[in-house]
């Protein structure tokens, strides 16, 4: 099954779990359209899967660094890039220099973020809108909740990191993957994601 049909199915399970009351009057609604539409028979209402939009960035200073974070629920040495969901009223770049700042603490101009790309992202319901971004060298202070570990990579201290087990990216399916191994600039042995 192609990996499309696979995250489509994954998404849509995911909204019929979360989703069988109207949002309206509360009433339990009913399946139609082939899953792509939940109906409320009391008040008529037609309802329909969503999904959030998020901005992932791979940020490169001006020494060719990249900037690689830890979230803290993740085990020791696995990293990857910087996201987040965009909130109302913002444009995509400007979700990625809040985002940055908010997770880091570095600071990326708006007009140095560049669009790279796109990928649903059904956990649950987000589609992944991925960008790189360039700012010069400065020092990576993570936020302690979301981000507990961030850091600049050379593309030498990456690959040393990643050949001695001490940094996994993610895997393979992922824009977060494609966005790093594009900036490492030659392939990136599976060993080396999670």
């Amino acid at each position: 099954m192609p990996r499309g049909a696979v995250l489509t199915a994954v998404a849509l399970d995911n909204w019929h779990a979360t989703h069988g009351h109207c949002s309206r009057c509360g009433a339990p609604t009913r399946m139609q359209r082939a899953g792509w539409m939940r109906h409320c028979p009391i008040d008529g209402s037609e309802h329909f899967p969503r999904t959030d939009p998020a901005v992932i960035t791979l940020v490169v200073d001006s020494d060719d660094r990249a900037l690689l974070g830890r979230r803290a629920v993740w085990p020791d040495g696995w990293y990857s890039t910087l996201a987040g969901f965009v909130e109302p009223g913002e444009t995509f770049e400007q979700a990625v220099v809040r985002e940055v700042a908010e997770e880091s603490g570095v600071a990326v101009d708006v007009g140095q973020v560049v669009y790279r790309g796109t990928q649903p992202w059904p956990f649950p319901a987000s589609v992944m809108i991925a960008f790189t971004a360039r700012t010069h060298p400065q020092p990576a202070t993570p936020d302690g909740e979301e981000i507990v570990d961030a850091l600049w990579v050379s593309r030498r201290e990456f690959l040393e990191r990643a050949e001695s087990g001490r940094l996994r990216i993610p895997p393979r399916v992922s824009v977060a993957y494609r966005l790093i191994a594009d900036w490492y600039g030659q392939s990136v042995p599976h060993t080396w994601s999670r």
